[in-house]
């Protein structure tokens, strides 16, 4: 599979709306749930870690896992004997990782997964009995957020939906909740955080 990202892995933190929008993200999910470090928290679709080494900070051990060897390469560059990720490139849908983590988070990165219901069951069976997810992405769209939609599945999500879709995947809890507007000069995108518990 081609990567879609390696070109813009180059330039991915360099975006201030990306950056910023990572570190509302992580406010939200601290919001969510009191992080320790005795965790160990993967990081799905980690890209070049903006959202996971802000988490990093208040976790155990941060793990990232994505299919783009580009932006796992940027990322490693990162990567400090005071702050790290250990990361995976592979896709952990197809080849499920045998580790359990205490929480699975996510940045912008379900509109790429096909298969809603093998991704959130991939997901539930990576975590200890009472751990956490915490999914951020768009709120459903028109299409228009990406100037390429090359590799993108869904426009956005629909609240009952995706609840349901974690509900039946085994998750508890489950709440959704917008976190934060990405203001494009067309028009203004809404980003919401999913969290439910194992």
């Amino acid at each position: 599979m081609a990567d879609l990202f390696k070109d813009k892995a180059k330039v991915w933190d360099s975006g201030s709306i990306r950056v910023n929008g990572a570190k509302k993200i992580a406010d939200a999910i601290r919001e969510e749930f009191k992080l320790h470090k005795q965790m160990q928290i993967l990081d799905f679709g980690v890209g070049t870690g903006l959202l996971g080494f802000d988490i990093a900070s208040s976790v155990g051990q941060m793990y990232g896992a994505d299919i783009s060897a580009e932006m796992i390469n940027k990322l490693q560059e990162k990567n400090t004997s005071q702050l790290s990720i250990i990361t995976y490139t592979q896709d952990i849908i197809k080849e499920p990782l045998e580790q359990v983590f205490d929480g699975i988070i996510s940045s912008m990165t379900l509109h790429h997964i096909e298969h809603l219901k093998d991704f959130f069951g991939t997901i539930y069976n990576n975590l200890v009995d009472g751990g956490f997810i915490a999914i951020a992405d768009l709120q459903t769209e028109d299409g228009t957020f990406h100037s390429d939609n090359t590799g993108v599945f869904h426009f956005g999500f629909d609240k009952d939906t995706l609840i349901k879709i974690a509900q039946e995947s085994g998750f508890k809890n489950v709440k959704f909740k917008n976190i934060n507007t990405i203001q494009k000069p067309e028009k203004d995108f809404g980003i919401f955080l999913l969290t439910a518990t194992k």
